[in-house]
């Protein structure tokens, strides 16, 4: 397949505390989330100025994959500037006819693949006639080059902790949770449900053969809603103190199940569970989110040359990657279709 750019396809993050409000609301559109909600997330913004990382790592991603392609790369995102659907417009006067689209995510589900494929959508929609061809990649929860820089980045962690604590850290791997009614209806169905959380699942059991590990913990945080939806557990919290209560020295977070550092990372865990495990007496440190390192941009590159150069697909897990396949197919028409929202 010939193809004249990629276009990396973001979640979104203000950079500045006027736009905090305004992004947030852009999230939950149309989920009818109490404005006090709001309130409380925003609060997370201000320690940083109301900036989130995503954006900037996002843009030093782009520049390592065009050290590493000689096609154009764009950025879009859904939830904040630049926004998809201008992005899709500038290529579409740029004469890009068809593109591949690098989502993110690692994973399967709504939220974390099949929302970016109404984003693509969505935009096309919007330039209408002269909208480039855009082709997502797949899935990458399993790639070598994915795994690798998770591993090396818990054994860098694990390495800045005080040497008496060093060996006996429990690795616990972190993913965003979701309503477990979420969870359950991601997937095709003749592949079985569940598919974020199982991929997340793979992953964790991945780095962990590559660290040689016996046991390690998964947990899934930043839930939000209504206590009474149960969403994915355990929580990071309960988890942690579970383990200060069993005699473990020191933990290790390992984010696996996001790509880049946001608000979400470096709040949630640097400052809100670094601060209770140091309340229990734990040695705490936090592994790097995989973006960052250099064989994530070889990663992408890869992606794109299966799709460019035949290249053959690599991934060691057991769970399907779906999504769009080699040959540019769709997701099926019934995978990850988030159920009807029950009225109160």
């Amino acid at each position: 397949m010939e193809v004249d750019a990629l276009l990396v396809l973001s979640f979104g993050g203000p950079e500045g505390l006027d736009e905090v409000r305004p992004f947030l609301e852009n999230v939950v559109r149309g989920r009818n989330v109490p404005p006090e909600r709001l309130d409380e997330v925003e609060e997370h913004y201000t320690p940083f100025g109301g900036v989130s990382p995503i954006n900037a790592r996002n843009r030093e991603l782009i520049e390592a994959v065009r050290a590493r392609t000689d096609v154009p790369v764009y950025f879009g995102n859904r939830n904040w500037h630049p926004m998809v659907e201008d992005t899709v417009a500038e290529m579409a006067r740029d004469g890009v006819r068809r593109a591949l689209v690098f989502a993110t995510s690692a994973y399967g589900g709504y939220s974390a693949c099949r929302q970016y494929t109404e984003d693509i959508a969505r935009a096309r929609a919007a330039v209408g006639d002269g909208a480039p061809e855009l082709v997502k990649l797949r899935h990458f929860y399993d790639h070598p080059a994915f795994v690798a820089a998770n591993a090396d980045a818990v054994r860098a962690a694990r390495e800045s902790l005080p040497a008496e604590v060093r060996d006996a850290a429990r690795v616990v791997f972190t993913a965003h949770s979701i309503p477990v009614a979420a969870d359950e209806t991601d997937g095709v169905p003749a592949e079985g449900h569940h598919r974020y959380s199982r991929q997340v699942a793979e992953t964790a059991r991945l780095v962990a053969a590559e660290l040689g590990l016996q046991e390690y913990d998964l947990v899934w945080q930043s839930r939000s809603g209504p206590p009474q939806v149960p969403w994915l557990t355990p929580e990071p919290e309960p988890t942690v103190e579970a383990l200060a209560a069993a005699g473990v020295p020191a933990v290790v977070m390992a984010p696996i199940g996001f790509v880049s550092d946001h608000v979400e990372v470096v709040w949630d865990l640097d400052e809100e569970l670094r601060e209770l495990a140091h309340g229990l007496g734990l040695a705490f440190a936090r592994a790097a989110t995989a973006g960052p390192d250099p064989r994530f941009a070889d990663m992408v590159v890869e992606l794109m040359a299966e799709h460019t150069a035949g290249v053959a697909p690599r991934g060691s897990g057991t769970v399907a990657r779906a999504g769009c396949t080699v040959n540019g197919a769709p997701c099926a028409v019934d995978c990850c279709v988030p159920r009807p929202r029950r009225r109160p």
